[in-house]
């Protein structure tokens, strides 16, 4: 593993600057005080500004297709966090228009994939059902072929479909087989939003995220929207599993985030070291809290923590992330005292504790632990897959 500096050349130093620039104009205080408000992680002005720049396709398309060489998505993608962009629905979109390309009808890729490019068009995912849980193979939204084969009639809801009130697309599994065999019964979809039949409701999680249910009744969707072949759907969804897993391939280059869910990791390194920058600025006496021996080891027991935790790599790396942010989250509020559980923006938080960040990583350790399934979910891909321990046994 090097963790050595990168020398930029002189035309990187200059996508450098003229990236930050671009990012400060864009992102501004504003927008970022809206995402908070709203929880919806996704700012239009801001997305459709980074379609119109270019960052978009040049993030999207490998380099062999003209898009970023590894230092530059570096680039991009680090001041792109730095500036807490919120974009994380760009992640989403990105590598379900990427299945779009590979298996869906050429028809549907020249629909959609220019207006992805541009920002215009976003994509979001409709696995989880509100009895499914994490065993997303169990779906019972239901497609129906009509009569002629021309089209399918969609019935059934769908849990955790964030971003469908400012997306255009959902990426839809369903069952077309209810008596066959599991994973051998599922076909995808991207099925129009603004279809007749679909209601998308609003729902706050506890970190004060916004993500949606929505219910599907008698949803026509023609058979141009199918992704892959009627019951491989399972062979389509593995790639983008895949990619919400965070099971890829290390680049050569190293220049990629080291796990899934780096981002967060940073964010919540970047909260440790404002309660550092508190715990050492002194009070009206001259006095720093920093120094007292016990509050010394259990601040640095914890950023240790957060170091191990975003030097870990691949999947152990999303687990030991948010376990990390879990554990130490608490332990840092309680270095803060009572005014570490205002949250940000509350009027006077800002001057006694840490503006509200470390109350932020506390609420949101809860719901990170089940994007793309729960922490006991990858434990057990971690012990099966990599471990090699066989499968897990829940009988008596």
């Amino acid at each position: 593993m090097d963790f050595s500096r990168v020398a930029l050349s002189p035309e990187e130093q200059e996508f450098f600057d003229r990236t930050r620039a671009f990012i400060a104009e864009h992102v501004t205080d504003e927008i970022r005080q809206r995402d908070r408000e709203t929880g919806e992680n996704f700012s239009e002005p801001v997305h459709l500004a980074l379609g119109e720049a270019g960052y978009l396709t040049s993030d999207w398309k490998l380099e062999s297709e003209g898009g970023f060489d590894p230092v530059r998505r570096r680039i991009f993608h680090l001041e792109i966090g730095r500036a807490h962009t919120p974009w994380y629905h760009w992640g989403t979109t990105a590598v379900v228009a990427r299945l779009v390309q590979q298996f869906g009808a050429p028809e549907l890729v020249d629909e959609v994939l220019p207006g992805v490019l541009s920002g215009q068009i976003r994509l979001c995912l409709g696995y989880t059902e509100p009895e499914g849980g994490s065993d997303v193979a169990t779906c019972k939204t239901r497609a129906v072929r009509e009569a002629g084969g021309s089209s399918w009639i969609i019935n059934g809801s769908k849990m955790f479909t964030s971003n469908a009130h400012n997306a255009k697309y959902v990426f839809l599994l369903t069952n077309t087989d209810p008596q066959g065999r599991k994973h051998r019964n599922l076909t995808m979809f991207l099925v129009p939003l603004d279809s007749a039949g679909i209601e998308i409701q609003g729902i706050r999680t506890v970190d004060g995220d916004r993500t949606n249910i929505v219910y599907y009744s008698d949803v026509r969707v023609d058979d141009l929207y199918r992704i892959g072949e009627v019951n491989g759907g399972w062979t389509v969804m593995r790639y983008a599993l895949d990619a919400e897993h965070g099971i890829t391939d290390a680049q050569d280059h190293g220049l990629q985030n080291i796990s899934m869910m780096s981002e967060h990791g940073h964010v919540m390194a970047e909260a440790a070291d404002g309660v550092a920058a508190v715990l050492g600025t002194p009070d009206a006496h001259g006095r720093r809290r920093i120094d007292d021996e016990s509050i010394k080891f259990r601040l640095g027991r914890s950023i240790a923590r957060i170091e191990a935790a975003l030097s870990t790599p691949g999947m152990y790396g999303r687990v030991a992330l948010i376990q990390t942010m879990r554990d130490s989250s608490p332990e840092l509020m309680d270095l803060l005292g009572a005014a570490s559980a205002l949250p940000t923006g509350t009027t006077g938080s800002a001057e006694y504790a840490d503006g509200g960040a470390v109350e932020f990583i506390f609420r949101h350790g809860v719901p990170a632990g089940i994007y793309g399934g729960t922490m006991e979910v990858f434990r057990n891909m971690i012990a099966q897959h990599e471990l090699k321990l066989g499968r897990p046994h829940y009988g008596g």
